[in-house]
């Protein structure tokens, strides 16, 4: 494995590298709109700049770097729900108050409770507030939508934190080979539906994703993590070759039912289009799915977690 000095310094030559391609090619075919490839850009340099303050500073600066990044995506979860009453915000309120319980978890090391917290106890524990909110209702919609918010942009997500507190050593490039190859995932995946995309897998639920990019996207993926298995992970071929497949098959399930969620539940009308191209939640969806997925995973079967 490389010093993660190293490794940060190629994340950044690559996405300078990835930057220019970028805007060249916007700039060449103005017809064409890369705006979600422009949107996805940002979210990188978002993650690197979280790499530096870990690698740079202590674990804890990454931690409250990600409490802030769950913040805003449910934020924004809430945001696009619509009907909301006043029992509904209180719901929400207490579900925001959840995010640095569950980052003291991570902070603490205590992984029992990491793990149970969110899909067990603040489940249980959630209705509370709207019961108390004397209406009945829409009383299932507004509970489980909330949790569905926390499992995705907390629980979820979380899991990026935790890395780096259960194992030190290889924390950081783990969390950096995730989201490297969930991205690299998202964007070939894009672009090749883009360019040469004709069969859909799922038209209503993102009208973006083919069959072309699916595939595409699988090798990429693959091939991705079998060369930055040794610079990033102690991963040997074999292993590094599943994980890229798994990965790829996460983060095409993690997009999918994020757009399924904004089009069936938080998007009505004339947005139902527009709006998940626009959404900063398009940009970190396959996350949701490939964190917890290959954390639990790695963990399961190596010794180091």
């Amino acid at each position: 494995m490389f010093s993660s000095y190293v490794v940060l310094l190629l994340v950044l030559v690559a996405l300078a590298a990835a930057n220019l391609v970028y805007v060249f090619v916007s700039r060449r075919q103005p017809g064409k709109d890369y705006s979600s490839i422009g949107a996805r850009m940002k979210v990188w340099w978002g993650m690197f700049f979280i790499f530096c303050l870990a690698t740079l500073f202590s674990p804890a600066v990454s931690l409250v770097s990600l409490m802030i990044l769950c913040f805003f995506a449910l934020q924004e979860y809430f945001s696009m729900i619509r009907g909301t009453r006043k029992a509904d915000r209180r719901l929400f309120l207490w579900a925001y108050l959840a995010i640095p319980v569950q980052f003291y978890w991570i902070y603490t090391g205590w992984y029992g409770m990491f793990i149970v917290f969110i899909p067990l106890y603040v489940f249980l524990v959630l209705p509370i507030p709207r019961l108390l909110g004397k209406g009945t209702f829409g009383f299932l919609r507004s509970v489980s939508s909330t949790q569905w918010g926390l499992m995705l942009m907390v629980f979820g997500l979380s899991h990026l934190a935790y890395f780096q507190f259960a194992t030190p050593e290889y924390g950081g490039g783990l969390v950096l080979f995730l989201v490297v190859l969930t991205q690299l995932n998202d964007v070939v995946h894009m672009a090749v539906s883009l360019y040469f995309g004709k069969k859909k897998v799922v038209p209503t639920a993102n009208p973006r994703l083919t069959w072309e990019g699916f595939v595409c996207a699988f090798i990429a993926t693959t091939a991705a993590a079998y060369a930055l298995a040794p610079l990033l992970t102690p991963f040997g071929p074999q292993a590094s070759l599943w994980f890229g497949m798994l990965l790829s098959l996460a983060g095409f399930f993690g997009s999918l039912t994020v757009s399924v969620l904004k089009r069936d539940l938080l998007i009505e009308g004339e947005d139902k289009a527009a709006a998940p191209k626009k959404s900063y939640l398009s940009q970190i969806d396959s996350l949701t799915y490939t964190a917890p997925v290959f954390f639990h995973v790695v963990r399961y079967f190596f010794e180091f977690m």
